[in-house]
C-alpha cells in the first residue's frame, strides 16, 4: 500500500503542513484583526461599573443594552440623553440618492468614453480621471463657495450634490473600464439595425453591466457613509450624517465619560457597511475582475 494513501490522493505530509500552517496564520491574523471589535462588543453591554473594575476584554458580569438605546436616543445614562437616531437616518437619506445618481452618471459617462468616441474625448476622461486623486481638503474653499452661490450651503441637499460630483470620477472609471471589453460589434450592428444611443444602451449595455453596478454602488455607499470630513464641513445642525454625530457624542460627553455608549454608537453607525461588505463583498472582487480580460 502506498504510504501516501492516508494523507488523501496526490497530496504529500509536507504539503499537508503547509497548508496547515497557512490555515494556522491566517485564524491568528483575523483574531488579531477581530480584538477590536470584540472589545467594543463587550464594552457596549457592560454597565459603567463593570467597564472600571474589569479588563477590556472581560466578559460583561452585567449584561445591558442601556447603552445602546442611549446611543440611539431611545433612552438616557446619566447626562447622556441625545442619540444619533435622526443622524442615523440623515446618513440613509444622503447615501441613496448620492449612490444611486453617481452611479448612474458613471454608467453614461463610462458608456460614451468607451463606445461612442469622439474628438478630444481621451483628453477629457483623462482630465475626469484627475477627480480620483484630488485631495478632499483641496476642493472644500471652492465647493462651499458654489454652494453658497446656489443656495445650498449647509444643507442636506448641498451634501448629497457634493457627493455625487465627487463620486463621478471614481465611477466613470469603474464603468469605462467595464465597458471596453465589450465587443464594440455589438454597437455597430446595433447602428446598423437603426439602434440610437439610448436604446444600445438600455438595450445591450445595461443587461450586462450587472456587476460593475455591484461594484460602483458598494464603493459609494461605504465612501459616503464613512466620509466625515464633507459631512462636518458642509452641513450644521440637524443636517449633520450620522459620522459627525458620533464624533460630537465622544467629544463632548460631560461628566463621566460612558465609554459603553461611545462604543454602542460607533456600533450602531458601522453597522450598515459592515452588513453591506458581509453581504456583497464576494461579488465587489467579482465585479472588480469581471472586465480585467477582453475576451
Amino acid at each position: 500500500m502506498s504510504r501516501r494513501s492516508g494523507l488523501g490522493p496526490g497530496k504529500s505530509q509536507g504539503e499537508i503542513l503547509f497548508r496547515a500552517g497557512i490555515y494556522t496564520l491566517l485564524i491568528v491574523a483575523a483574531i488579531y484583526y477581530l480584538i477590536p471589535l470584540i472589545i467594543m462588543i463587550f464594552t457596549s453591554v457592560k454597565t459603567m461599573n463593570d467597564i472600571r473594575t474589569g479588563t477590556l476584554i472581560s466578559f460583561p458580569r452585567e449584561f445591558t443594552l442601556d447603552a445602546w438605546k442611549a446611543a440611539w436616543g431611545s433612552a438616557c445614562i446619566g447626562v447622556t440623553c441625545n442619540g444619533i437616531k435622526g443622524y442615523f437616518w440623515n446618513s440613509v437619506i444622503m447615501v441613496v440618492p448620492a449612490v444611486l445618481f453617481s452611479t448612474l452618471i458613471g454608467a453614461a459617462n463610462g458608456y460614451v468614453f468607451s463606445k461612442w468616441k469622439f474628438w478630444g474625448s481621451e483628453v477629457l476622461f483623462s482630465m475626469l480621471l484627475l477627480g480620483c486623486f484630488i485631495p478632499f481638503q483641496i476642493i472644500l474653499l471652492p465647493m462651499a463657495q458654489v454652494l453658497g452661490v446656489i443656495g445650498l450651503a449647509q444643507s442636506m441637499q448641498g451634501l448629497i450634490l457634493v457627493h455625487i460630483i465627487y463620486g463621478i470620477a471614481f465611477t466613470t472609471l469603474f464603468f469605462r473600464n467595464f465597458y471596453v471589453t465589450i465587443p464594440q460589434e455589438l454597437v455597430h450592428a446595433a447602428k446598423i439595425d437603426g439602434a440610437g444611443f439610448f436604446r444600445i444602451f438600455w438595450k445591450i449595455i445595461l443587461p450586462v453591466s450587472v456587476p460593475i453596478f455591484v461594484v460602483s454602488i458598494i464603493w459609494q455607499t461605504t465612501q459616503i457613509w464613512n466620509d466625515f470630513l464633507f459631512g462636518v464641513v458642509f452641513s450644521s445642525g440637524e443636517s449633520q450624517p450620522v459620522t459627525v454625530a458620533l464624533n460630537n457624542l465622544v467629544n463632548t460627553s460631560t461628566g463621566v465619560k460612558k465609554y459603553n455608549v461611545d462604543m454602542a454608537a460607533a456600533m450602531i453607525a458601522a453597522f450598515p457597511t459592515m452588513i453591506v461588505y458581509i453581504v456583497a463583498g464576494k461579488y465587489f472582487l467579482r465585479g472588480l475582475t469581471a472586465g480585467s480580460v477582453k475576451g
